[in-house]
């Protein structure tokens, strides 16, 4: 991989500006191995290289450029694109917003499926009834038929917009547990709940850098949960009724 090729891929990575010396430390011994004899020609190339870079960027067939912000050089969409680019973001779904006790139960669907709330609530050891509705608003997981027991409740399972939100061609995809969480606290870094919250028994900082927002519920809230659900239950039971 050529050096402006590197440079490129950390500057579009980085959240906040890269600086220059944070380039060099980065592609320093890489660079070194390539024949520079010092730091100083190290800097050099580097520097070179991103003028290059920045360069490229500039011609008019490009809708972003790299520009230097805050000491440092980021990447931005150039202001002529500002109007599409902003009715782009207006058209786009609001954040998802998910609590703590909905992502682990979205993980017990996700890697249990298809599976009932009883099964969910036994694993995660509370009941998930109210959790549910939640994922099914935000179509995150879907029904899946009934499973052929006594009382025949509900299957449930993951949908398109799971593998969207998660990157994944399909659920044979899905990573490690520790490799799922990790996903989990990446996409739903800003949606989570307040940064004062701390589970019981969880570590200081066990989701660092992570923004939290959700309020928990209410006994009313999950009452009127509870009351959707049974809605939805008894929907698929006179389907099922009216297509035996």
């Amino acid at each position: 991989m050529s050096l402006k090729a590197k440079l490129e891929a950390i500057i579009y990575a980085a959240e906040n500006p890269v600086t220059l010396d944070q380039l060099i430390e980065l592609v320093k011994e890489s660079v070194t191995n390539e024949g520079a004899a010092d730091g100083t020609e190290v800097k050099s190339r580097v520097r070179l290289a991103l003028e290059q870079l920045i360069v490229d960027y500039y011609a008019p067939d490009h809708g972003i450029e790299i520009r230097q912000v805050a000491g440092g050089y980021r990447m931005s969409t150039k202001p002529e694109h500002h109007d599409i680019v902003r009715a782009f973001a207006k058209s786009l779904k609001p954040p998802i917003r998910l609590s703590l006790p909905a992502l682990e139960t979205l993980a017990v669907i996700a890697y249990k499926q298809p599976v009932t709330v009883p099964e969910i609530s036994e694993i995660r050891g509370v009941d998930s009834n109210g959790v549910i509705v939640t994922l099914l608003d935000r179509k995150l997981i879907t029904t899946g038929g009934r499973k052929a027991v006594i009382g025949r409740p509900i299957l449930y399972k993951t949908t398109k917009e799971f593998l969207m939100r998660f990157g994944l061609r399909d659920i044979g995809e899905l990573p490690s547990m520790e490799e799922f969480e990790k996903l989990v606290a990446e996409s739903f870094q800003s949606d989570l709940l307040p940064a004062n919250y701390e589970p019981a028994g969880a570590p200081e900082n066990a989701v660092a850098g992570t923004e939290m927002g959700l309020p928990t519920q209410d006994s009313e809230t999950t009452a009127h949960e509870d009351s959707v659900l049974a809605t939805v239950e008894n929907k698929h039971s006179d389907e099922n009724d009216s297509a035996a």
